[in-house]
């Protein structure tokens, strides 16, 4: 069982790490365009030449390798890109989803994350980005766990929320267990899996309440919650400003 929820605890943050560095496209044209154009290039047969087209040379190294590592553990994904709301400075934004799954050691593991980016341009490459918002679940299970995630993407500094993880069906006599802990920037680059002290959950999932930093910042969290019938694993990003203006509405 350890085993298995670091291998879960890896795969997610590895996953967190690919959609953190994912490019935008630079291209001409509207937003609608651009979210076309990259989807195609996402759900291309040749991902990692499509990709690499996009990007200036100093932002494709990096972002390749971890989409090799992410595609050796779910070689069948799905992406949906479909263009966003544009910041005040004009920015435009692109929000993406990917799915996928696998079968091994007769378990299926079922992974869903999405995101959203901010971008810039320049000489029709990618040349800058920034992360919006940014969650994942991955569920290893021999039979479907549908969650809901109930945690903001966007709070004050100092302020206390909830991180909430939600079991949609009933559990009957199941027994739950689980655990949150914060993760550094660090630990998702290099896809370093944290200590998750598991301990009895009731009401149907996990609820914490937990508090944001004093700075601005961000705020990672991991999750992990044990069913009798598999694991679920979550990676979630809150973003944290000093500004109530700044808040997602």
């Amino acid at each position: 069982m350890v085993s298995l929820l670091r291998a879960s605890l890896a795969t997610v943050l590895s996953s967190a790490a690919v959609i953190s560095t994912m490019p935008a496209l630079a291209a001409s044209g509207d937003a609608v365009d651009l979210s076309a154009r990259l989807q195609l290039a996402l759900n291309a047969e040749d991902r990692v030449q499509a990709l690499s087209a996009l990007m200036a040379p100093d932002q494709a190294s990096t972002l390749i390798e971890r989409f090799r590592r992410f595609s050796m553990r779910f070689p069948e994904t799905r992406w949906a890109v479909r263009p966003g709301q544009a910041l005040d400075d004009g920015r435009p934004t692109v929000q993406l989803a990917v799915s996928g799954t696998r079968q091994q050691d007769g378990l299926s593991y079922s992974f869903k994350a999405n995101q959203r980016l901010a971008f810039s341009t320049e000489a029709g490459l990618i040349t800058a980005q920034e992360v919006l918002s940014d969650q994942s679940v991955l569920t290893s299970s021999k039979k479907p766990l549908p969650i809901s995630l109930l945690i903001p993407d966007t709070v004050l500094t100092g302020s206390r929320y909830d991180v909430d993880v939600v079991v949609d069906h009933p559990l009957g006599k199941a027994m739950l267990a689980g655990g949150l802990t914060p993760v550094t920037a660090q630990q998702v680059l290099v896809q370093e899996s944290p200590d998750v002290q598991l301990e009895p959950l009731g009401g149907g999932g996990l609820f914490k309440s937990v508090q944001a930093p004093f700075q601005p910042g961000i705020q990672t969290w991991a999750a992990l919650l044990v069913h009798p019938d598999g694991v679920i694993t979550v990676s979630k990003r809150v973003q944290v400003v000093d500004d109530k203006s700044k808040l997602n509405p």
